[in-house]
């Protein structure tokens, strides 16, 4: 599962950058991801958010 936690997200873009084919910055500024399964790529996102935001199992 791959999900973005909007009440955490502060919109850095890191993981859209990261992992363009997995996230996408949405209308508010917060990230929001594009796939439900989450790959190495997505997992490597995650790992890197700088606020803990991205929940990728």
């Amino acid at each position: 599962m791959l999900k973005v936690d909007q009440d955490n997200c502060i919109g850095c873009g890191l993981c859209a950058s990261t992992s363009p084919d997995n996230f996408a910055m949405n209308a508010d500024g917060k990230a929001e991801a594009l796939k439900n399964e989450a790959n190495d790529e997505a997992k490597e996102a995650a790992k890197n958010c700088p606020v803990n935001a991205i929940t990728a199992e």
